[in-house]
């Protein structure tokens, strides 16, 4: 306990009021008296009173002030050992202290009993904050927290009991109790009514947490909700064993109560059903048999009643829709919805049950519809419930399911891509070899020698193939963009003409645009592509479903808002503001079990030798490469729809990120200066080396960075550095960093058979061009002639 003692302010206060008193008096007696010694006397006097009165207070014992000190550091730090959530408060009801699973369980630090709770929860909460004031101690049990179900503790403590200690611990059951708990108290429990039956969630130790409108309002007579008051109270039994309502009286209508499984766990609710029985009905009878499958067929949750001959004797609308199940022929035992390897096991559980085991238990069954996705199947033993011995519940794991099978699509895309974009890289440079000695070639050769057509055919081809790498690379994402800001109905005007000649005489093409369509921000020839791909798929869906009668191919551009994404309830796609592009047709249709794998690569259902399968993986490249998405719709037979979302481009085009205006080119690629080229890979090494010595260049090769700078060392600067990107031991931009150093105006053309957009991110090298491969004998020339320019 703190003591007080007297500070020099207070006592030299109290010795200057002291002093002043004495000099007014020795002033009054010289006036009224004229004496100076008697003035003098009391004026000393006044002085020697203070004086005394100054040592009095500085010599007195201190004074306990009786106010206690918490230390809330210590406090605070004791609370921080456990897992529940501690808080205190004090007489004036502030927060005084609390510890992190408080902070983390509360955000904001709230301050009991007003956290965010239901109404209930509150109120109950301020109920037991004035009982703890009163008793000491109180409890509250079965609250709803944002997230999980919570039991609290209100504690009244200190040494003078002025603080309350709020103790918060998660019971971990809310999710399922919540749900229940709100339909019995709205249109779902009114129903329930309307069928006779009358449901009550009970507390592990009776009292009622939630109840539907007609038990409340019969069990407490009328006057007023039963909700925290113990169950059994609410009940009395005759000399029969009848049960009834405690306000209805002896000559109120016999009740038959039925307790449903709920959850492992003596803290777990209790689900019960209460049913109006007659005196002269059968223990088990047909009235209650009928209430309890309509309390069955109303439950939200997959449930279905299997009788002691382990046959089906209900399903309700979630259970049917989670296993499968066809409604109008439904199968006889459980057996029949599961794999051959688990109807044995199954049929064991159904029987231990029904035989008199009382608890329940979930095991992993594998449903015939689909073998590869194991669901939870969850038995237990009934009593009350007529004829039926087991109950079953099943959770619906479709929309599940498709997510994971959304997650493995994307997946599996993103490893094809990587290794897509590989072997565009190694086939690039296969290419650059080729069309270099055809070009080098065809030097020697004039149009008309024998040779000549060959080596074009062979040029041709090459390209025909480099073409193929550039399919790759869209489909990996990798390939180089040159995006701008855009209109889509623009893009499908240009190719409009286009699709006219590709769809023919027996195709119609229907072109619609919405209004309001916000502007894009993409390469508009890869857009054309897209288009063309998706059109040109279509005009073959639709030949093949009617050879003679044609069809109609529509292409419809629409606006969606945010507020429309979400109506549509996607987990893909983010709410925002998109352009849609929608390409649909008559044709067959994709099955369903095809229309997962569509966009995969090299996958086509077109006859050996015309299809390579790139052409719907390529649209989805760009799609995702350009910030958008695709999804494709289909019904069999009638038709498929391809939905492109764009995002809406709101900022203003960037100058700065317009592709550069290509230098005028001229016929003569001839140059001189030293050239060090650099390339890992022997036959690109050497056609580019030929190339650039029969256009004038003095060339030093390299095989790899390091070796690069060796030849930097004995031979000097080069008028230009020519290097691949990805090579092994030291790859090009890292030896291009350490040339630098040395000569940091040296001119760098990187070339190499990965996209140059990707290359990008890893290359923060500033001043360096770009050659992608394949690339031409003349390609090569024009630009280390556009390098060495002057200026």
């Amino acid at each position: 306990m703190p003591s007080f003692s007297p500070s020099s302010s207070s006592i030299r206060a109290a010795a200057l009021a002291i002093g002043a008193a004495a000099l007014a008096a020795a002033l009054l007696i010289l006036v009224t008296i004229g004496s100076i010694a008697m003035a003098g006397g009391f004026l000393a006097a006044g002085f020697v009173a203070g004086g005394a009165v100054a040592a009095w207070r500085l010599l007195r014992p201190p004074v306990e002030t009786g106010l206690a000190r918490i230390d809330w550091t210590i406090t605070r730090t004791i609370a921080a050992t456990t897992d529940a959530a501690v808080a205190v408060t004090d007489r004036a009801g502030r927060l005084v202290c609390a510890n992190d699973a408080y902070e983390a369980l509360f955000e904001g630090l709230p301050t009991p009993p007003v956290l965010p709770l239901d109404t209930a929860g509150v109120a109950a909460l301020g109920l037991a904050g004035r009982t703890a004031w009163r008793d000491g101690r109180a409890e509250v049990k079965g609250l709803i927290g944002a997230e999980v179900g919570l039991d609290a503790t209100v504690v009244r403590a200190g040494e003078d009991a002025d603080v309350l200690v709020w103790r918060f611990a998660a019971t971990g059951e809310h999710d399922l109790a919540a749900r229940i708990e709100t339909m019995l108290g709205g249109a779902i429990g009114d129903r329930l009514g309307q069928g006779g039956v009358m449901v009550a969630l009970l507390t592990p130790n009776g009292r009622v947490r939630a109840a539907t409108r007609v038990l409340s309002h019969r069990a407490s007579g009328g006057n007023g909700s039963i909700i925290g008051r113990d169950f059994a109270h609410c009940l009395i039994t005759d000399s029969l064993g009848l049960v009834r309502f405690e306000r209805e009286g002896l000559e109120g209508s016999p009740l038959r109560l039925i307790q449903l499984p709920f959850g492992e766990g003596e803290d777990m609710p209790i689900l019960l059903a209460i049913l109006d029985d007659r005196h002269d009905a059968p223990a088990i009878g047909a009235s209650a048999s009928a209430h309890v499958r309509s309390l069955v067929s109303l439950m939200p949750f997959g449930m279905a009643l299997v009788d002691r001959d382990g046959r089906f004797l209900q399903m309700n609308t979630a259970f049917v829709r989670a296993a499968g199940v066809d409604a109008a022929a439904p199968p006889l035992y459980p057996g029949d919805l599961v794999v051959r390897e688990d109807k044995s096991a199954v049929a064991d559980a159904i029987r231990r049950f029904a035989s008199g085991a009382t608890h329940s238990a979930d095991m992993a069954v594998r449903l015939k519809d689909h073998p590869d996705e194991p669901v939870a199947l969850t038995i237990a033993g009934a009593r009350g419930l007529g004829d039926a011995a087991v109950l079953l519940s099943l959770k619906d794991n479709s929309e599940e399911s498709r997510l994971k099978r959304e997650v493995a699509q994307a997946t599996k895309m993103q490893a094809v891509g990587q290794l897509a974009g590989g072997v565009a890289h190694d086939f690039n440079n296969i290419l650059t070899a080729i069309l270099g000695h055809c070009d080098l070639m065809l030097m020697r050769h004039s149009p008309g020698d024998s040779d000549y057509d060959d080596i074009q055919q062979i040029r041709t081809n090459s390209n025909r193939a480099a073409s193929l790498t550039r399919q790759l690379l869209a489909f990996s994402r990798q390939q180089t963009l040159r995006p701008q800001v855009l209109q889509l109905p623009d893009v499908v005007a240009e190719v409009s003409n286009l699709l006219k000649r590709l769809m023919g005489e027996t195709v119609r093409l229907e072109v619609t645009h919405g209004r309001n369509l916000g502007p894009v921000r993409a390469d508009p020839g890869q857009l054309e592509q897209v288009v063309v791909n998706l059109a040109v798929n279509a005009r073959d869906a639709i030949l093949s479903a009617n050879p003679q009668g044609g069809g109609r191919l529509t292409i419809q551009t629409r606006a969606v808002t945010a507020a429309e994404v979400r109506a549509m309830g996607s987990d893909i796609l983010p709410p925002a503001d998109y352009t849609a592009l929608s390409v649909s047709d008559t044709g067959t249709g994709i099955p369903p079990d095809i229309i997962g794998k569509i966009f995969e690569p090299f996958f086509t259902t077109k006859e050996l030798g015309k299809g390579t399968g790139l052409g719907l993986s390529t649209v989805y490249g760009i799609v995702k490469q350009s910030g958008g998405w695709i999804f494709a719709d289909s019904k069999p037979g009638q038709g498929a729809t391809f939905t492109i979302y764009l995002p809406v481009h709101s900022a203003v085009a960037d100058p700065l990120r317009t592709p550069p205006k290509p230098l005028p080119r001229q016929g003569d690629t001839w140059g001189s200066g030293v050239v060090l080229l650099v390339e890992d890979e022997d036959m690109v090494r050497a056609v580019a080396e030929r190339a650039l010595v029969r256009q004038g260049y003095t060339v030093l090769t390299a095989d790899n960075g390091e070796t690069a700078l060796e030849v930097l060392r004995t031979s000097g600067q080069p008028d230009l550095l020519i290097s691949d990107v990805v090579m092994p031991t030291m790859d090009g931009p890292t030896m291009v960093r350490e040339v630098r150093k040395r000569y940091p105006a040296l001119p760098v053309l990187f070339m190499s058979g990965y996209a140059e957009e990707q290359l990008r991110k890893s290359i923060d090298i500033d001043k360096v061009a770009f050659l992608p491969k394949p690339f031409s004998v003349q390609q090569l020339g024009e630009a280390a002639r556009d390098l060495l320019r002057p200026g």
